[in-house]
Parts: C-alpha cells; structure tokens; sequence
C-alpha cells in the first residue's frame, strides 16, 4: 500500500513538474513565431485550445456530460451557463496579454504578473470567500506591493503587464472555484464560445492578407498550429498532478515557471535585467517565503487537526 502511495505521489510530482516546465519554456515557443502578429496568433490559439480541448474532452467523457454542464442549474451567474464564457473572456484576456508582452520582449513582467498572482488569488479569496487572512499572507501582500512600488518608482510608470496578467488570472481562478470540472472540459467550456468567432476572424485574417499565411513559412505555420496542444498537455499535466499530490505541493511548485521564464527572459532573449529589478524581484521573493512557509505551516495544522 505503501509502495503504491509513494508511486502515485512521484507520478504527481513527475506530472507537475513538466507542467512548469512546458509552461516556463513557452516564451521562446511564441518568440519563434515571429514574424506572425500576435493577434493572429492569439486568435489561431483560441480556436485551436478549444478544438484540441474539445476532441479530447468527446473522447474521453463523451458529449452527455458537456451537455448536461451547459444547462441551467440555479439562480445567478454561477449557476447558468454564463459562468463558461465569463472564465473564457478572463482567461483569453490572461493569454492575450501574455502572448502580446512576450512578443513585444516584456518577459521579465510576465514573470512579476504571475509571481504576484498567487498573493491576487488569496487578496480575492478574503475579499469575496472570507477566507482567514493570516499574518504571514499580510505580509507577503506588503512585500509583493512594496515590490511593484519599487518597479513603479524606477519605470515611472505603472507595471500594466505584470499587474494585468495577475489581476486576470486571479479572477479567473476565483471565478474557478465554483467550477467541478476535469480539466480539460473547463477548458473545453470556456472556449467554446469564442471558437465561432475566433475561426470568424481567421479567416477573414487570411482572406485579406492580414493572417499567418502571409508571412510564415510552411515550417513555421505548421508550429502555429501546435499551440492547441501545447496549451492542452501542461493543462492536463496539471490536473493529474491535482489529483495526486497535496495543493501545498501544487503551489510550491507553481513558482518553477516564472522562475524558469525570468531565466530565459535574461540569459536567452537579453532582456535588460538591472539591479533596482533585481531588488524588486528580491522583495517579492521574500514576499513569497513568508507566504509558503505560512501555507505550510497550515497545511500541518490543519493535519493535527
């Protein structure tokens, strides 16, 4: 029993780390799409996330369960099928933003946005579920705020990107929690709604010159449509993790990606990186620290419990 317990937990581990690690990677996948838009990739995206998602949700699950999801359950948004498309308009927001900045060589930012947005996730999670605000995940907050002031102060500008891309995720994860989904039919849900128009303006890109064809390669249009899968595997990845390992573990591990982007985002595309940055990125660190040990020490808690 044992023996199996340990395998399933290294399974979990095994399949979060390579979520991350997709994940953390994928700037230079986008990067080497260049010269494609990032508007015609971004639309390409959400109707390949939504065919890929789609086929494998069929296969797996079958139609009955999406179409019993699709149906009125209760009163107000959550319990109509407007909370899909509403995670759906959120979550291509999250992507749009983050295709656009990594494009327009703003990596660094996107690392800061989702470094922050675990902080966003609790801020939200007080303020609308009355989860217990601790002393530790106060702290965090003000280390993570101190350190956009940081950033604001050296820029003389407000970090849009790192701040857009938290304050959309956040939402989204918030919106989530009133979701009971594998994951790849969430996916599957939220996007269906925007497929007909995404496909819509596709080929309307295409028709009149504005679209991928026009400028990519054969090579290069042929990695244009992997994008569907390579949202869909990390998502998957993600959930099997989910299901095999404690959230503690998740979230601990969530930090790998940013982690690994802000590496690349310096040694590899030569981002300027200098050391008023640095510090910012060391106050929200330490912000972060304080924020897991405070988890972990509620995790064992609630354990004694």
């Amino acid at each position: 029993m044992q023996k199996q317990h340990d395998r399933t937990y290294i399974t979990g581990v095994i399949s979060m780390l390579s979520c991350d690690v997709l994940w953390g990677v994928l700037p230079i996948y986008w990067q080497a799409l260049r010269p494609i838009d990032s508007w015609v990739i971004i639309f390409y995206r959400i109707f390949l996330v939504g065919f890929v998602s789609g086929i494998a949700t069929l296969k797996i699950y079958g139609w009955k369960p999406v179409k019993e999801q699709l149906s009125p359950k209760g009163t107000g948004i959550m319990g109509s099928a407007l909370r899909f498309p509403i995670a759906g308009l959120l979550i291509t927001a999250n992507w749009s933003i983050y295709i656009w900045a990594v494009n327009a060589d703003h990596v660094i930012q996107t690392c800061v946005g989702y470094y922050i947005e675990p902080l966003m996730v609790c801020v939200l999670g007080i303020i609308f579920f009355r989860e217990r605000l601790t002393g530790f995940k106060l702290v965090a907050f003000l280390f993570a705020l101190a350190g956009l002031v940081v950033l604001l102060i050296h820029f003389r500008q407000i970090p849009g990107i790192a701040l857009g891309l938290a304050l959309t995720f956040a939402t989204y994860a918030a919106l989530k929690k009133h979701f009971d989904l594998p994951a790849i039919m969430s996916v599957f849900l939220e996007t269906l709604f925007l497929m007909p128009p995404a496909l819509a303006v596709v080929i309307w890109l295409e028709c009149t010159g504005q679209g991928a064809l026009s400028v990519a390669t054969p090579g290069k249009y042929l990695l244009l449509l992997c994008c569907g899968i390579l949202t869909a595997a990390p998502l998957s990845f993600f959930a099997d993790a989910a299901t095999k390992i404690p959230l503690i573990m998740v979230g601990l591990l969530e930090y790998l990606s940013p982690s690994i982007s802000l590496v690349i985002g310096i040694f590899f595309m030569k981002e300027p990186f200098d050391a008023v940055q640095f510090a910012a990125f060391a106050i929200v660190w330490i912000g972060l620290a304080f924020f897991t040990y405070g988890e972990i020490k509620n995790s064992k808690e609630s354990e004694l419990e």
